[in-house]
């Protein structure tokens, strides 16, 4: 097993990273002194697959365990459901001294933890993400939210976690798309923070695709590592924390324009990525070496480079609802080379859609 601590003075937690993990989540919630009440949020895919053994050790432990199930799907990441949480809360009687399980993957993670930080004005909760995307980036961190149908993430809040429980195992029930979309977060940190892990992923494909363990804990190990480190020097992203949300912006628009059910979250970033490497290009931060190397790890791993096509002012129009708008202008995320970023404020965003072929559209 695997450690990496998340630093934020008394708001600081600790990442398990290895196998056969889902026994141990009982007895590390003991430790950390939690109530002896907790709901176990999950879905209806996670819940059968995963649900008993956590359950088994939450009791074992001596934790009253109730359980709430959500549907299944990003098109379900709303406030509707976030109130079916608030619904098996109340009813279970959890207070203030009570705890939140979230089991399963991005969209459970960030309903609970949502659900977490404004039921009783807050209460705690513990992240056990059971899908790639989930282990390398949202589940760590502590942004939480809904999305509304004119944007992703509008509704939310930062609230960190307690502790992080991530079980490798989990992943060996993951279908081949949703893991792909998950090596996207991870190509991410490779393009914009650590060239040497774009190295690792383009020189081991074969075997991540494969699932080898070893690999793969190896890989978590240093995204979790990358992201602590950023949360911990800018946890509200006022700054540094911005960084993550390379290929974000036209990810999210993305899956705006798709009704977030036609588009994984993964998929629309590495999208996003490509036309940010492209916009990189332009400005003359990066080279078409550079795009092209992104470009074929992206569709190596079986993702998707091309905006879906859609009105040149429907994506102007998401674009400026984006939560990262400043008096009309946006900051945008950039790869300087790869494994370098920078940031900028971008007020032409009709320009930068003609930059990535929208022009005509």
């Amino acid at each position: 097993m695997e450690h990496v601590d998340v630093g934020l003075e008394e708001r600081s937690y600790r990442i398990d990273i290895g196998t056969r993990l889902l026994g141990t989540l009982g007895e590390e919630c003991r430790k950390l002194g939690l109530g002896r009440t907790v709901a176990v949020v999950s879905n209806t895919t996670v819940a059968p697959l995963y649900g008993e053994q956590v359950r088994t050790s939450l009791e074992a432990a001596g934790f009253a365990v109730r359980e709430i199930t959500l549907p299944d799907g990003e098109e379900y990441k709303n406030l509707e459901t976030l109130n079916l949480i608030f619904d098996g809360l109340i009813r279970a009687g959890l207070d203030r001294g009570s705890f939140i399980v979230a089991l399963g993957g991005g969209v459970v993670g960030d309903m609970a933890g949502f659900a977490a930080a404004t039921y009783l004005r807050g209460i705690p909760f513990v992240q056990v993400p059971t899908t790639l995307l989930a282990q390398v980036d949202s589940s760590v961190g502590g942004k939480t939210g809904v999305n509304h149908a004119m944007g992703k993430n509008l509704i939310g809040a930062f609230y960190q976690p307690r502790f992080v429980l991530i079980d490798l195992n989990t992943l060996d029930t993951l279908q081949a798309r949703e893991y792909a979309a998950g090596l996207a977060e991870v190509v991410k940190y490779g393009v914009i923070l650590d060239e040497g892990l774009f190295a690792l992923l383009e020189e081991g494909r074969e075997r991540i695709l494969a699932r080898g363990k070893e690999l793969l804990r190896s890989i978590v190990k240093r995204c979790c590592t990358i992201k602590a480190d950023v949360v911990a020097a800018d946890e509200r992203e006022s700054g540094l924390r911005a960084v993550l949300n390379y290929g974000h912006t036209l990810g999210h628009a993305v899956e705006a324009l798709t009704g977030y059910e036609k588009v994984l979250h993964g998929e629309a970033v590495a999208i996003g990525m490509v036309q940010a490497a492209r916009i990189s290009e332009q400005r003359g931060l990066a080279t078409a070496t550079d795009t092209g190397r992104i470009t074929t790890l992206l569709k190596g791993f079986g993702l998707p480079v091309d905006l879906p096509v859609f009105p040149f002012d429907d994506y102007l129009e998401v674009l400026l609802r984006d939560k990262k708008v400043r008096e009309g202008g946006l900051t945008f995320v950039l790869n300087r080379g790869i494994g370098n970023f920078a940031l900028e404020r971008i007020e032409d965003l009709k320009g930068v859609l003609k930059g990535c072929g929208l022009a005509g559209v």
